[in-house]
């Protein structure tokens, strides 16, 4: 059921790339390849259904009992939505790459009240979910480099906006708001 979630968000954020703003400026390629890279590896780690064989060594650290595995789906589906919630709300500004759309702006309402990067915590938290209910070693350790993929394209999309919508702006958004973390950014003053 896991995997299903997965291949449906994938299928239906592809066709959600139609709805986008035309870009104005892009970032580097390279950084944008090296992130893919990342990614698609840590889906392979996290989603492959493994087993033991000679070429590699898998721990299992735990089996769960059908309800725990259906709480765990059901996270899993709630990562989802919050990216899709976060999706909406950002609307045609939204891209898959890191660019600079027509009319961009800093957006901090809806779940951009919470976190600078809800899209990316809500795959982090499906990520982990996924990674719990299979219990194995390649399935935490993908979790684990998802995480760090998006802590890096975070860290490099807020440099790039910093400088396309204005430092100023940027700044006085991220001191009030948690980068992933809800609510462990500074209050408003």
């Amino acid at each position: 059921m896991i995997l299903a979630l997965w291949v449906a968000w994938l299928a239906s954020w592809v066709v959600a790339a139609f709805w986008s703003n035309r870009t104005e400026k892009g970032s580097g390629i390279v950084a944008e390849i090296a992130f893919r890279t990342v990614f698609w590896a840590s889906a392979t780690l996290l989603l492959a259904p493994f087993s033991y064989s000679r070429y590699y060594a898998q721990v299992q650290f735990w089996h769960l009992n059908a309800a725990l595995e259906w709480i765990l789906v059901a996270l899993t589906a709630t990562g989802f939505l919050f990216v899709w919630w976060a999706r909406i709300h950002l609307g045609r500004l939204w891209s898959d790459w890191l660019t600079k759309k027509a009319g961009h702006h800093v957006v901090d309402t809806g779940p951009y009240r919470l976190v600078r990067h809800p899209m990316y915590l809500g795959l982090i938290f499906a990520a982990f979910a996924t990674a719990i209910e299979k219990g194995t070693s390649y399935a935490l350790f993908g979790a684990a480099i998802l995480t760090f993929g998006f802590y890096t394209k975070a860290r490099r999309e807020e440099r790039f906006l910093r400088v396309e919508l204005g430092e100023d702006a940027y700044d006085e958004y991220a001191r009030k708001t948690a980068m992933l973390v809800p609510f462990t950014g500074r209050p408003p003053n």
